[in-house]
């Protein structure tokens, strides 16, 4: 079998079983199977893959047809121009985050000419915005919290892999409770789903990733509010909490972050889509 025969089966395959991108999926699969670019794949349609390749390339795709996230079957999500590692255990990083990094970086820029704040990454996960952060503002000190042990475990092999480990400091725990000392920017992506839209996720998602990353009670402003009404003793002055929202949260968000905040600039930012997706407190 070709690679071009390869790549036409993998993405019927996935076609049939009504697979978004099929076409672009297969592709992702068959370049993780031989370690090749995409280049180097359309370079090589017409070779030949090996035996052990099809077969690992069909166990991929079944994978794949089982709704397993490809992320998930890689190791791999690229985010805000980095390539990280990623397992079940952690959320996928998904493009709407990387506003969160915009913003804190806006903030950075304005508030500290030398790019060196304390910054905390609540909930961090796979550690994709910590590690983005760093690398961007290599004076930084940043804390990267999660209350999983295996989300931490993720992202210190992130860390290491972008060569930050001794900046980005990974401490286990509910959101800024292992914190020892007030920090000068608060970014987390909290689990922010709502009780009734966690049933219409998708089998991808609920059948793969992990639940405690996504749920955030009947509002989806749970884990948001104990944020918010624990930030005040942990933020130094002028400094700023930037959280990723759900749109429809927009309002009732800005207005918990008034109430815990009265004297501060409370700010929506809009997603690529147009949508009120980062929540931006400036005291």
């Amino acid at each position: 079998m070709t690679i071009r025969e390869a790549l036409r089966q993998a993405s019927q395959t996935l076609a049939a079983h009504s697979t978004t991108d099929a076409h672009l999926e297969a592709e992702i699969l068959l370049m993780h199977v031989l370690g090749i670019d995409r280049a180097r794949l359309y370079a090589s349609l017409g070779q030949d893959l090996s035996h052990s390749d099809v077969e690992v390339l069909t166990q991929l795709v079944n994978r794949r047809v089982a709704k397993e996230p490809v992320a998930y079957i890689t190791g791999h999500r690229e985010f805000f121009g980095y390539d990280f590692h990623v397992a079940p255990g952690v959320l996928i990083p998904r493009p709407e985050s990387e506003l969160l990094v915009e913003e804190t970086l806006d903030f950075v820029s304005g508030r500290f000419p030398l790019g060196d704040p304390s910054i905390a990454d609540v909930g961090t996960g796979s550690g994709a915005i910590a590690v983005s952060l760093a690398l961007r503002l290599p004076n930084a000190r940043v804390f990267a919290i999660d209350i999983s042990r295996r989300a931490l475990d993720i992202a210190g092999v992130n860390c290491v892999k972008h060569g930050v480990e001794e900046r980005v400091h990974l401490l286990e725990g509910d959101l800024l409770s292992p914190l020892d000392d007030p920090v000068d920017v608060i970014v987390a992506n909290l689990p922010y789903v709502t009780n009734a839209e966690l049933g219409g996720l998708g089998d991808e998602i609920e059948m793969h990733e992990p639940s405690e990353a996504l749920g955030g009670g009947v509002d989806g402003l749970d884990e948001v509010r104990r944020l918010l009404r624990g930030a005040g003793d942990r933020l130094r002055p002028q400094g700023a909490v930037i959280l990723e929202i759900g749109p429809a949260q927009a309002e009732t968000a800005a207005s918990l972050a008034g109430s815990a905040f009265p004297q501060a600039t409370v700010e929506l930012r809009r997603d690529l889509g147009g949508w009120e997706r980062v929540l931006k407190t400036r005291t």
